[in-house]
């Protein structure tokens, strides 16, 4: 079935492809050329002098560009070094965790004990739930929206024009008709739209897929209003499903009094974070919790393993589980609460370096995305592994972002803009259609005349 999404129309801004690069700026050019003769070709196999030589230089290359790491959601302070001995083994989940397989290299203890966390993180009995760790956030709306699909096979699947690029790319997967929502500037979804295409597809089930904390600007979809919309819209609870994508926003609402709450208290079926995102972890992990009732159409016994088949994949890496656990284990919840409020508070502190510089920016309540005016020149995007998007772009403040660091990319933003728009050549771009007018800072919008 064909998907009904909403075109874009808007023009991406100029940028400034021929700036003139730093001495600095030349030398990471040239790390990762240094990078680029990795080909697999000797027969006899590479000394370990060489190979320790090309991991050492990439290790240094790495570390430099981890110093200006802001536009990612990937946390990058940790310390996994108390597991090093645990990589001598090749560790499997295949299967479901809760049933183990026959596979003893494993860690579903482990996985186990991480479920049951978010399990009461987000308010679901322990009999009530099933879940698995997967290897992220895509494969957690992969499971969630599979299972919606499995209960109501002729659903249509709602989601908002913010919702990460994977929603698109799963219906088209499992062949669902999809009607992508307008959203607000916050980037939470429009219900009022949302109402309005509910009412126009009355006679088929909705399956909906909620952001908490969309990609680029932390919006928030409102939940509760979403469940008020699906019971004025006449549809009850068998004729919907709702999935809640926290890739970044799921483990950190939970820590913030006020914030909208996540809860299996509430309609919803299925709840996805990413691993690596907040908590950080080396490699890509993410969790997928839902409710256990669901999981019959889902599963099916698998003699191999001595388990049953109820995941995306088959193998599952089986050292994500301990990461997840060890990183939850060592903060504690008070230590979680407190990142998240630093995480927050620096993000309150970049909006006002933006603002005060005069560069127009925008932060969502509850969120630690700064959204600002897209930078001209290419190079400083790389530079800073900032995330752009049209007009836009952001960085995540997590808690491997120093106050120090903030410090530096804003001045040396203000720096760059007196070299592109010193000529008049170029402007400032407007993203009053992105962020509204009042966090503009374009000449019609200028922030000083509007706050």
């Amino acid at each position: 079935m064909a998907m009904t999404f909403i075109p874009d129309a808007e023009l991406l801004p100029t940028v400034v492809v021929n700036a003139k690069l730093s001495r600095e700026e030349k030398h990471d050019e040239e790390n990762i050329i240094g990078l680029t003769n990795l080909d697999v070709t000797k027969s006899i196999g590479e000394t370990d002098a060489n190979l320790d030589a090309i991991i050492a230089h990439y290790a240094q290359t790495i570390t430099k560009y981890n110093m200006r790491n802001l536009g990612y959601p990937t946390n990058q302070d940790f310390n996994y070094e108390a597991l090093a001995p645990l990589l001598q083994f090749h560790l499997n989940n295949a299967g479901d965790p809760f049933l183990g397989s026959s596979f003893s290299l494993n860690s579903m203890a482990f996985e186990v004990s991480v479920l049951d966390w978010f399990a009461k993180l987000w308010e679901i009995e322990k009999n009530e739930y099933w879940g698995y760790v997967t290897t992220g956030g895509t494969e957690g709306n992969l499971h969630g929206i599979l299972a919606g699909r499995e209960q109501l096979p002729d659903g249509i699947l709602y989601t908002s024009q913010d919702s990460h690029y994977s929603i698109a790319k799963i219906a088209k997967m499992y062949r669902m008709k999809c009607v992508k929502v307008d959203s607000l500037l916050s980037g939470e979804i429009d219900c009022v739209q949302l109402e309005a295409s509910l009412l126009a597809h009355k006679d088929k089930p909705a399956i909906i897929n909620l952001n908490i904390g969309t990609t680029l600007k932390g919006g928030i979809d409102d939940l509760d209003l979403v469940i008020q919309t699906l019971n004025k819209c006449g549809f009850t609870r068998d004729r919907f499903y709702i999935h809640c994508d926290g890739a970044l926003f799921g483990i950190m609402l939970p820590f913030i009094k006020q914030a909208p709450r996540i809860s299996f208290k509430k309609p919803i079926d299925s709840v996805t974070i990413s691993g690596h995102k907040f908590l950080g972890c080396p490699s890509p992990c993410g969790v997928l919790i839902t409710r256990l009732k669901y999981m019959n159409a889902l599963s099916r016994d698998v003699d191999i393993i001595a388990s049953r088949d109820a995941t995306i994949t088959g193998s599952r890496c089986g050292h994500a589980p301990i990461f997840l656990w060890y990183a939850l284990k060592k903060r504690g919840l008070i230590g979680l609460e407190n990142e998240v409020h630093e995480c927050i508070m620096k993000a309150h502190y970049l909006l006002n370096l933006l603002r005060d510089a005069g560069i127009g920016a925008m932060l969502n309540k509850f969120s630690n995305i700064v959204v600002f005016e897209r930078p001209l020149d290419d190079h400083f995007t790389r530079r800073w592994n900032l995330a752009s998007n049209k007009n836009t772009a952001h960085v995540v403040v997590l808690k491997h972002v120093t106050v120090e660091m903030l410090d530096s990319f804003v001045r040396e933003f203000t720096e760059k803009q007196s070299i592109w728009y010193k000529d008049e050549q170029f402007q400032p771009p407007c993203i009053a259609n992105d962020v509204g007018s009042r966090n503009c800072a374009c000449s019609i919008h200028n922030l000083s005349r509007n706050c």
